[in-house]
């Protein structure tokens, strides 16, 4: 458990128990802010892999993805060719999905034309996060929306920017997974482990 000390007595994570890689996705990043270029890319591209497969995956093929992807820069990604699609096909290590590929090549090249716009891609996509306190937190893991306003909005306005693979559910994902929103439930070790770390009279 990271980020407050240890866990309440039989407290669960919102997802992730039992897995020590899953567990530190959880603890360590789903939810906190994400910003940069590459960082923002590989989260995109990799909740658009993720579509009809478990998270578990494809956080198991992360490194592999990192790999192939060159770190998701967007410069040499959107540099990658025919050759390049097939050889990723051929590559085991990932999810081999010609859309899917193809649209994170796509994606990166529609990050290159923000830049060429005087824009980026962190100004467009925290240009949706809600404002602090717009929502409670949920109680359950099931009142957690497949997607939102801003995620609607978010993805409409991505697609209109050339980017594939980013509908509503993927965009909400995405500002899940960056920080846009934090929907730890009140019962997650995390929430009450920063709730001991700010509460009066606590260990800081």
């Amino acid at each position: 458990m990271t980020d407050g000390g240890t866990a309440a007595p039989g407290a669960l994570r919102c997802f992730g128990d039992g897995d020590p890689l899953y567990e530190a996705y959880h603890d360590d990043e789903w939810g906190r802010p994400v910003h940069g270029e590459q960082a923002l890319l590989e989260r995109i591209a990799l909740e658009g892999f993720q579509s009809g497969l478990s998270w578990i995956t494809v956080l198991r093929k992360r490194p592999a993805f990192r790999e192939v992807f060159e770190g998701f820069d967007p410069e040499k990604v959107a540099a990658f060719g025919s050759d390049d699609v097939e050889r990723l096909l051929a590559d085991a290590r990932i999810i081999r999905n010609r859309m899917k590929i193809e649209a994170t090549i796509d994606n990166a090249r529609a990050v290159i034309a923000l830049h060429d716009s005087g824009r980026t891609l962190d100004e467009l996509f925290w240009s949706f996060a809600p404002a602090p306190g717009a929502r409670e937190r949920p109680a359950a893991f099931g009142d957690i929306p497949g997607w939102t306003a801003e995620s609607k909005a978010m993805s409409k306005a991505m697609k209109k920017q050339g980017f594939r693979f980013i509908g509503p559910t993927t965009a909400y994902a995405a500002m899940q997974a960056c920080g846009l929103v934090d929907d730890h439930v009140a019962t997650c070790p995390v929430v009450l482990g920063r709730a001991r770390v700010l509460a009066p009279g606590g260990v800081s």
